[in-house]
């Protein structure tokens, strides 16, 4: 289940994600098992990540990060134009500590 993140943390995040580069690219396959096993490996890895979707077709694009986002159980902190942030708490010794609302 994805953590409901509060406006505030939001633009945390987002500010942390501001100097990292995407991790992971969904090309034109779309998102795959092979995709949402990638995600989740980075997901338990890093929590803040940023992922790049070329998709031609804006209705595509965010039907695509919709996949990704509930496939991965994380949450979106932000999206712009073909880059979406997601975050996702680790279980044991977590690397983001959010700001209370």
């Amino acid at each position: 289940m994805a953590t409901a993140l509060s406006n505030a943390q939001k633009r945390y995040l987002r500010g942390l994600a501001h100097d990292l580069k995407p991790v992971l690219l969904v090309g034109a396959k779309g998102v795959t098992p092979a995709v949402l096993a990638e995600l989740d490996l980075a997901l338990d890895q890093h929590e803040l990540l940023k992922v790049r979707v070329s998709a031609n077709d804006r209705d595509e694009r965010e039907g695509w990060i919709a996949e990704l986002v509930e496939g991965s159980q994380a949450s979106l902190a932000g999206r712009i134009g073909h880059v979406a942030i997601l975050y996702r708490r680790r279980k044991d010794k977590p690397l983001v500590i959010l700001p209370r609302d």
